[in-house]
This record gives C-alpha cells, structure tokens and sequence, in this order.
C-alpha cells in the first residue's frame, strides 16, 4: 500500500507560496535538472506532461461483497482540455483504458479549461470518450474548473457522450443480490456537496462504498461518516511538480493534505489520482500524469 508522499506540515507551509515565487522557484529548480542532465525546462514542459503512468492499487474492501471480487474500477482525473492536453492526446489515452478492460471507469472532474475554448472542448470530449462509453459504463462528477468555465454546457455534453455525472447520487450496482454502491458528490468547492443526500440513497443497505469526490480533502469529512470504503479525488495534479525531500509547492485550496497517491483514514482509503491535464505553468516535474487501475479485492474467510 502507498502511503502519504510528504508530511501535511511539510505542504502547508509551502502552498502559501505566490505563483510569482513559485515560478522563481521552480526555474531554480529545473535550472539545477538541467545541470545534472534531465533536460529541465524542456522535460518538464514536453516530455513529463505527455509520459502518462499507469498505477494499479489493489485494495482489500473489507465490507466488498464476494461477488465483486476483483471487480476493475479505472480512474481519470483533471482533464483540463486545452492547447495542451487535447482531444487526439485525450483519445489515445481511452485506447489504453479500453485495453485494460475495466469493469467501470471513474472520471473525477475537470474535463475543460477555458471558457474561449468551451466550445471547441467539448466537440473534443465526445469525440474521445465516445468510443470509452461505448464499451464500458463511466461515471463522473464535476469539478471547480468546470463550474468556472460552464458547468451546463459541460453536464450537457456528457450526457450526450453517454457519461452518467452522479450530482450527490448514487449508482447501485448489484450482482447475484449483493451491492456495491458508487456515489459521487457535486463539487465542494463551489458548495454543492451534499453528503447526507447521499448517505440517504444508500440507506441501511449492504455492501462497499466508493465516494467520488473532486476535492481531495473532503475525505476528512466522508470519513466521519463511516459508511465509505475508498474516496477517490483528483484535483490537486499532485501539484504538478513534486520537489524531493519537500514535496509540492503549490497546492490549491480543499487539495493540501492528500495531495497525491493512497491514504488510510481509519477504515476508509483516499486515492488521489495526478490527473491527465494541467493548469498554467503547464509543467510536470516528478510527477506524471496518471491512469489509476483500482483492483478491489472481498475479504476471505
């Protein structure tokens, strides 16, 4: 199992810093890269944005029905369709998804960037995610971006593509009478979630629990409810550069303490996925975008 990349002391204390001195910082940074042969601005800028990892984590879920036993749920995350991650980039990474043959695909957020490019990003997204629909089922939630930049126009073209958004629903799957719940929460950022209204449609039902949560702190809030096995998050891009031995420098609000990778809060998980897409500056150092193949495993006896 993972555990917590960077101490959360450690990453308060850098998220305060400006962008300006970010920026500063991080060209020190890649300066110091480049020196020792990476390749610093170019790597960071053409070559780790575009290296996409495949992570698999598999979980033991104690309260995981048998018959879910191995059950694929594949993750993507933070899209951000854009001059730089688009939609050609976008289709070739659902071809690899298609490959592993998942038995659901979870989308947490973030599909678009900007509002001039709205328009175009969305003819994009369905043109990449169609094939995607067509041969599993796919879920998603929204993120803060995709509030920013035109949350209908956004809902709208993934119902078209055949997404199901989970707005504070659920999705009950059920195989031979067992139940394994997928809930989504709406956007926490903007202050649309509404947990209770999903804690009611689950009920005093049996079974594993996976929240989708765009905001990756949220887990602190979902844990105390006792009813999730798993949150899984994105938002944060793992900060997009991760320093050694200091971890990110920037992290954005509701994204500081699980900034990337897999947590254990009490009996509940939290996964934070780096995601696919990236906000300016359009780097990567040390941290690629990622896919997450999540294997569920049922407890034996």
């Amino acid at each position: 199992m993972s555990v917590p990349i960077i101490g959360q002391s450690e990453t308060r204390a850098l998220s305060g810093m400006s962008r300006r001195r970010f920026l500063q910082y991080l060209g020190g940074t890649l300066a110091g890269a480049a020196a020792v042969g990476v390749g610093g601005y170019a790597y960071a800028t053409q070559v780790e944005p575009e290296w996409v990892a495949i992570e698999q984590v598999t979980l033991d879920l104690p309260r995981l029905a048998p018959a879910f036993d191995s059950f694929r749920l594949v993750q993507i995350s933070d899209i951000h369709l854009s001059e730089r991650l688009t939609g050609e980039q976008l289709a070739q990474i659902v071809q690899s998804i298609i490959a592993l043959q998942p038995d659901l695909v979870a989308i947490t957020g973030d599909f678009v960037d900007r509002v001039r490019l709205l328009k175009r990003s969305l003819g994009e997204l369905y043109e990449a995610l169609k094939p995607l629909t067509s041969e599993t089922q796919v879920v998603a939630v929204l993120g803060n971006h995709d509030y920013w930049t035109g949350a209908s126009e956004v809902r709208a073209a993934l119902h078209k593509t055949g997404v199901l958004e989970l707005p504070n629903q659920v999705l009950d799957l059920e195989r031979g009478g067992a139940h394994l719940f997928i809930a989504g929460v709406d956007d926490v950022w903007e202050g649309h979630d509404r947990l209770s209204r999903v804690i009611g449609q689950i009920g005093d039902k049996a079974g594993a629990a996976i929240l989708m949560a765009h905001e990756p702190d949220f887990a602190d809030t979902s844990r105390e409810t006792g009813r999730f096995d798993l949150q899984i998050s994105g938002h944060s891009h793992g900060g997009q550069v991760v320093l050694p031995f200091m971890g990110p420098p920037v992290l954005p609000r509701y994204g500081e303490k699980y900034p990337l990778g897999l947590y254990q809060l009490g009996s509940m998980f939290q996964y934070t996925n780096r995601g696919l897409g990236t906000v300016p500056p359009r780097v990567r150092f040390n941290c690629r975008p990622e896919v997450t193949v999540f294997t569920l495993k049922a407890k034996t006896f």
